[in-house]
C-alpha cells in the first residue's frame, strides 16, 4: 500500500512535467536568493574568522540579524518593475545596517578584532553578495528579452497617460507584452480592439494577465464591473486614477515612470511571510503532525476502520486549490463507498457515514491526513477549505467573488471554520459568508491570525462547541 505521500509526491511530479517552467511562477527565486547570501555570509565569517564564527551563539545571530534586517526592509519583496540600480538603495540599507548590528555583537561579547581585518571580510562579502545580484537582474532582463516571464497586458480607456504607458510597456526588460486599448470611440490606429464591452470576451480568448484602466473614461458602474469580472476570473485589475470613489482594503498605488497606477487587488499573502514565512511554517507544523501523530495514528485507523467497512483506508477527493489547480484532498475514510462521493456533501445523519466515521467527523480526525497535502505544497494549514470540483463550478456561477479565495492555497481550518460556517452549507446564506470570512483573512492575514485561527479550532474540537465565534 502505497503511503498519501508517496502518492502525491507523484501526482505533483508528473504535472510539473507536462507543464512548461514559467520564472515568474516559480515560488524558489526568493528562498534561493536567502540561502545564497546566507551562504555567502556564512562562508567568508567561517574562512576569515574561525576562531568567533565557530560558536553557535555567533551562527544564529549572524545569520537571524541578516534575516530580520532584511525582512523588516522588505528586501527580499521584489516587483516587476525593479531592477537592479532601484534595488541597490534598499540594499545599501540593509547591509549598513548588518554592518552595525555585526561590530555591535563584539562590543556586547566582549571580542577584540583588528578593524583592518574586519573591513576587509565585510568588503568581500559586500561584494560577492553585489555581484550576485546583478547577475541575478542581468540573467532576468535577458530572460524576458528573450520572450519569458511576460504578461499580457490591454488599457482599457484612453488619454494622455495611455502615450506613457504604451512607452513603458515598450521596455523588453520589463516583461510586458502590450496588446492594445479599448475605448467606445474608435479614433483609428492597429492598436484599438474594440469598445468597451469588447474588452472581457477579448480578455479570455486571448489569456490576458492583467488590466490597466483609465478610469476617468469609465463610469462607476463600468469600473465596478471590471473588478468584478477581473476577480471572478484570475485577472489583476490595475486603475489610473480618478479612482471614481472605488476602494478595495488591499489597494496600493504603484509608479510607471511618473504615472501613477492603483492596484485593487494587492493581496497581503504577497508580503514576506504571505509568500515565504507561511510555507516554511507549514512545513514544520506538518512534518510534526506527521512525525508525531499520523505516524502511528495511521495503522491503527487502518485496522479500525477496515474492521468497520470494506474500502480503502484514504479517501481521495479531487478539489480546486489554488488558482483552482486540481489536487487529491486527502482524508481518512469515513464513508462507505459510494458512487455519490465526488457529487454530494456529507450530511447530518448520513446514511453513508460509517459508525467509525461519526467519529472521525465530530471529533475532525479524518482531516488529519491533509498534512501531507501540506507538506508537499497542495495546501496551507490556515486557509479557505477546498470544495469539491462540482461544488466550485456551481458557487462561481452563483456567489459572487467565490474565485477570489482561489488566490490562496486552500487550508485544512480557517477564518470562516471558527466563525461557525464549517461543514453542510445548508443555503446560499452560508456559503455567501464563508466567501466574505475568506476575503477577510485574505485581506489580512498575518502569522499572529493564523495562530490565533489554529488555537480556535483546538479549542473548538476539544469542546465540541459548534457557535460561531
Amino acid at each position: 500500500m502505497d503511503s498519501p505521500l508517496q502518492v502525491l509526491l507523484t501526482e505533483k511530479s508528473s504535472s510539473r512535467l507536462v507543464a512548461p517552467f514559467n520564472f515568474r511562477l516559480s515560488p524558489y527565486i526568493i528562498p534561493i536568493s536567502i540561502m545564497i547570501h546566507l551562504g555567502i555570509i556564512n562562508f567568508f565569517l567561517f574562512l576569515f574568522t574561525p576562531a568567533t564564527y565557530l560558536d553557535p551563539v555567533s551562527i544564529l545571530y549572524y545569520n537571524f540579524s541578516w534575516l530580520f534586517i532584511a525582512f523588516s526592509l522588505k528586501y527580499y519583496r521584489i516587483s516587476r518593475n525593479e531592477d537592479f540600480s532601484t534595488n541597490l538603495p534598499k540594499y545599501l540599507s540593509l547591509y549598513i545596517l548588518f554592518v552595525l548590528a555585526y561590530f555591535a555583537y563584539f562590543a556586547f561579547r566582549g571580542i577584540g578584532f583588528s578593524i583592518q581585518h574586519q573591513a576587509v571580510i565585510l568588503l568581500t562579502i559586500f561584494d560577492v553578495v553585489t555581484f550576485h545580484r546583478a547577475v541575478f537582474y542581468y540573467f532576468r532582463k535577458i530572460y524576458r528579452e528573450k520572450g519569458g516571464n511576460f504578461v499580457n497586458v490591454v488599457v482599457v480607456g484612453l488619454d494622455k497617460n495611455l502615450e506613457k504607458l504604451r512607452s513603458f510597456f515598450a521596455q523588453p526588460e520589463l516583461g510586458y507584452r502590450y496588446k492594445g486599448y479599448f475605448h467606445n470611440e474608435n479614433p483609428g490606429g492597429g492598436e484599438y480592439l474594440g469598445r468597451i464591452d469588447d474588452v472581457y470576451k477579448y480578455i479570455k480568448r486571448n489569456n490576458v494577465d492583467e488590466i490597466y484602466c483609465v478610469a476617468s473614461q469609465l463610469s462607476e458602474n463600468e469600473l465596478r464591473t471590471l473588478l468584478t469580472f477581473a476577480d471572478n476570473n484570475f485577472k489583476k485589475l490595475k486603475i489610473i486614477p480618478d479612482n471614481k470613489g472605488i476602494y478595495t482594503r488591499t489597494m496600493n498605488i504603484e509608479l510607471f515612470d511618473t504615472t501613477p497606477v492603483l492596484n485593487l487587488r494587492e493581496l497581503k499573502l504577497n508580503t514576506e511571510y504571505g509568500r515565504i514565512g507561511k510555507r516554511a511554517f507549514d512545513i514544520v507544523f506538518s512534518s510534526l503532525v506527521i512525525l508525531l501523530i499520523l505516524s502511528w495514528l495511521t495503522p491503527l485507523m487502518y485496522v479500525i476502520i477496515k474492521l468497520d467497512s470494506k474500502g480503502p483506508l484514504f479517501f481521495k477527493q479531487l478539489r480546486n486549490g489554488h488558482k483552482k489547480r486540481p489536487f487529491n484532498c486527502l482524508k481518512f475514510r469515513s464513508m462507505k463507498v459510494n458512487e455519490q462521493a465526488d457529487k454530494k456533501m456529507g450530511t447530518k445523519n448520513d446514511p453513508r457515514i460509517t459508525k467509525v466515521g461519526q467519529f472521525l467527523r465530530k471529533t475532525n480526525i479524518d482531516e488529519l491526513p491533509q498534512f501531507f497535502n501540506v507538506f508537499v505544497g497542495d495546501m496551507t494549514v490556515v486557509g479557505p477549505r477546498p470544495h469539491m470540483k462540482a461544488h466550485t463550478q456551481e458557487f462561481e456561477r452563483s456567489v459572487n467573488k467565490y474565485l477570489v479565495r482561489h488566490f490562496s492555497k486552500p487550508g485544512i481550518t480557517g477564518l470562516a471554520q471558527v466563525k461557525g460556517y464549517r461543514g453542510e452549507i445548508k443555503t446560499k446564506y452560508d456559503i455567501i459568508h464563508r466567501v466574505k470570512l475568506d476575503i477577510f483573512y485574505l485581506e489580512h492575514v498575518s502569522f499572529g491570525l493564523d495562530l490565533k485561527i489554529i488555537l480556535m479550532t483546538v479549542f473548538k474540537t476539544f469542546t465540541g462547541d459548534k457557535k460561531a465565534y
